[in-house]
């Protein structure tokens, strides 16, 4: 039920195609990668230490909420790296079983990128240890009196975990990652570069005024200003001559529905509830999530990081409140508010 809803959530802010030309605009190389510099430094030292000593990669944790380039770096890291790219998720690793043949298939060096890492069952992840510390798994065959206990020897490879829920990993995991980094929203400077560098790609004739408009709507996140540069393409590509500029962009994005901050309908909606229903808070996530029909995790993970980052929703101890700047810009007035 739960991915269900996510993916509903979800389905405005990337479709098939979205994903397909989101490959396309991926950077290859860590140079050509925006934003996070000091996490981007820090990278490149440990991949140019590692090639020197002609080792693997230490382990890597990447953390932080979505679209931010969690899954970019790793395909760079791979490519800096000159190894194969292996991909997989959490939830799509049942049985301990499902790791053996990705892990025996993995070649000296090569990336494991597993994404949402903290929703590994107890049982993979227990059987992940001495994969990741000794590059051995143990796998029973048979059962009862006859079972045995069989080791084999992996090659050594770089496991790059990926979250959204960094509080969920449990500490034995998260200990043996070498390496961890938190990626934060861009800076609105950072994602004009990328926007530019989009348009490029795109053969989009996106000016300055234009990018600025974008980026300013776009969440802190690159996967929405690629995904909001798509949409305003398309507005411009019909209803002008196809350049984007400042008053197009702003005409397409109301259009979809994106206000000046960047909030959606899905984000306007649980600030109103707060407002309108609790008096603008503090009201718990359960309640939250039951009178919007929507379930807990989902506005956990999708609404809820940037709402934050914005200033517009709190977190205290009682539950969530909105702040005073969301009721003035949704044009509020609740009974009280802090």
């Amino acid at each position: 039920m739960e991915d269900k809803v996510r993916e509903v959530l979800l389905a405005q802010q990337e479709n098939d195609e979205d994903r397909i030309l989101n490959l396309s605009l991926r950077p290859e190389r860590l140079t050509d990668f925006v934003g996070q510099p000091e996490l981007a430094e820090n990278l490149t030292v440990a991949i140019r230490a590692a090639q020197k000593r002609a080792e693997p990669l230490e382990h890597l944790l990447l953390s932080g909420p979505q679209g931010l380039g969690k899954t970019t770096l790793a395909h760079i890291i791979a490519n800096e790296m000159g190894t194969k790219f292996t991909a997989t998720s959490g939830p799509a690793i049942e049985r301990a079983g499902d790791l053996i043949g990705i892990l025996t298939n993995l070649g000296e060096g090569d990336v494991l990128f597993i994404d949402e890492i903290h929703r590994l069952s107890k049982v993979v992840e227990e059987f992940l240890y001495p994969a990741m510390e000794q590059f051995q798994i143990d796998f029973v065959i048979d059962k009862g009196p006859y079972a045995k206990t069989i080791k084999f020897n992996l090659k050594r490879f770089t496991l790059i975990g990926a979250t959204t829920r960094s509080g969920f990993l449990t500490a034995p995991l998260r200990a043996r990652f070498g390496l961890a980094y938190h990626l934060n929203f861009y800076e609105l400077a950072d994602l004009v570069r990328i926007l530019q560098r989009s348009a490029g790609l795109l053969s989009v004739r996106l000016d300055a005024a234009g990018a600025q408009e974008i980026a300013r709507r776009s969440r802190g996140t690159p996967r929405v200003a690629n995904r909001l540069l798509r949409r305003v393409r398309d507005y411009a590509e019909v209803k002008h001559d196809g350049a984007v500029t400042a008053e197009v962009a702003s005409a397409a994005l109301d259009a979809q529905g994106i206000d000046r901050l960047g909030l959606d309908p899905v984000d306007r909606r649980v600030l109103k509830v707060i407002l309108d229903q609790y008096a603008g808070g503090p009201v718990g996530i359960e309640a939250l999530a039951a009178t919007l029909n929507e379930e807990p995790d989902t506005l956990v993970d999708v609404v809820e990081p940037y709402l934050l980052k914005a200033g517009l929703l709190r977190r205290t101890p009682r539950g969530r409140e909105a702040s005073r700047q969301a009721a003035e810009h949704l044009g509020l007035a609740p009974k009280t508010l802090l």
